[in-house]
């Protein structure tokens, strides 16, 4: 097998290399400047929250470089690099999005390609550069082109992955994407692919590539916020968003699948939010007829606004205090990049109230449940639905899935049971 080169080691680009080692037979050497990946293959610092990484990490074997030079040197052809190209904390999604939207950071990236590039150019060694980070579509020209020479080709090859579950989406995608100038750049990249699974490759130009990859994002968040709205209307009328949903769901020809048509929280996570608002940026640079991309960025905070309404007037109608259970934004992990949980939060403190906020995944110790509360079931984890509220205590529930106890009352919103 081949040794690929992997630019980026941090909570992606660690799995996915590791991925490769174990899965798909390959050395791989890879670089970072954090000290973190390194510790974390020492056993000295715990690793990414993901499914499965404790085999991964006790049957690979990630070589770790001290340059991008060195990486350049040790390849056979292809590095892939997967550094951030972060948004500032405003822009996560944690909290309303500024009035400005803005695009991504992209520092990180600029300074791999060109260290990539001299090296390659030193040595005098073709390389293919596969960029996995995260771009607006036009980046790719804008910035990263001219850093090439004639010993660099690039490819862009971003990857459909959600935090938690890196491994199996890493090993079985949809499809993989691949934007290049000429169909022919990617064929070393494909011939690493194949050694990991049989997936069909989406071959385009880059700036389509570009925009398919935030498009996916933007796709995934418009179902939700649609969902949502349903929700909503469910509560408000007595239908029920679930049966709803349901059917919607039978309809795999025009409304494709049911996947995340579900009522419940709103969108997070570290791309969906903050793609919805690098894209709205873009809406108004190029002076789109109308930003529906910022138009769903801010139904996503409307609608978490409407659940802080809901939890407000529950509370002063009870007097009871309000504890929001669950940070993460995913069910049974640490990961709050985004959380609409931490939204929620945010807003109900920016009025005023204070609120508890409790997280069995992030915070130590235990919560006390021997008083009646307000609870909002911010986060789906499995370990709330064995909680013993004290009777008189009210639970919103925007998942529908917490059961009955007795004295308790149970809203599950949009939902008639």
């Amino acid at each position: 097998m081949s040794t690929a080169g992997w630019i980026g080691l941090g909570k992606l680009g660690a799995v996915c290399a590791l991925t490769l080692v174990k899965h798909g037979g390959h050395q791989v050497i890879g670089y970072d400047p954090s000290p973190r990946p390194a510790q974390i293959l020492r056993g000295d610092a715990p690793p990414p929250q993901e499914e499965g990484i404790e085999a991964l990490l006790a049957g690979a074997d990630l070589t770790l470089a001290t340059s991008p030079a060195q990486v350049v040197a040790t390849t056979d052809r292809v590095v892939f690099v997967a550094v951030q190209t972060p948004h500032s904390p405003a822009y996560g999604g944690e909290q309303p999005m500024p009035e400005e939207p803005r695009d991504f950071e992209y520092q990180y990236l600029v300074q791999a390609v060109r260290d990539l590039c001299r090296a390659a150019e030193e040595q005098q060694k073709q390389v293919t550069i596969a960029v996995v980070s995260t771009c607006l579509p036009g980046t790719m020209n804008r910035l990263i082109r001219p850093l090439l020479n004639e010993w660099t080709t690039l490819v862009y090859n971003p990857a459909f992955i959600a935090m938690g579950t890196t491994i199996a989406d890493y090993l079985n995608p949809e499809f993989v994407l691949l934007g290049a100038d000429d169909p022919r750049h990617v064929e070393p990249v494909l011939d690493i692919y194949a050694t990991v699974h049989d997936r069909p490759a989406q071959i385009m130009g880059i700036e389509s590539a570009e925009l398919t990859k935030v498009a996916y994002n933007v796709v995934i968040s418009t179902k939700i916020v649609v969902a949502n709205a349903l929700m909503e209307i469910c509560h408000k009328t007595g239908a029920d968003c679930d049966d709803v949903a349901d059917a919607l769901a039978m309809a795999t020809d025009r409304v494709v699948s049911a996947k995340y048509m579900r009522g419940g929280m709103g969108d997070g996570g570290h791309c969906h939010p903050r793609d919805l608002i690098a894209m709205s940026w873009l809406a108004q640079r190029l002076d789109l007829s109308t930003d529906v991309l910022g138009y769903m960025a801010r139904a996503r905070e409307a609608q978490s606004d409407w659940l802080a309404d809901l939890a407000q007037e529950l509370a002063e109608q009870t007097g009871l205090d309000i504890c929001i259970l669950g940070k993460a934004y995913k069910p049974g992990s640490d990961l709050t990049g985004g959380s609409p949980a931490l939204l929620l939060a945010y807003q109900l403190r920016e009025r005023g109230i204070k609120v508890g906020h409790y997280d069995p995944h992030i915070d130590r110790g235990t919560i006390a449940l021997d008083t009646p509360g307000l609870f909002v079931i911010a986060t789906k984890h499995d370990a709330f639905v064995d909680y013993r509220f004290s009777p008189g205590s009210v639970v919103i529930d925007p998942h529908g899935y917490m059961p009955d106890q007795p004295g308790v009352t149970t809203i599950r919103v949009g939902r008639k049971t």
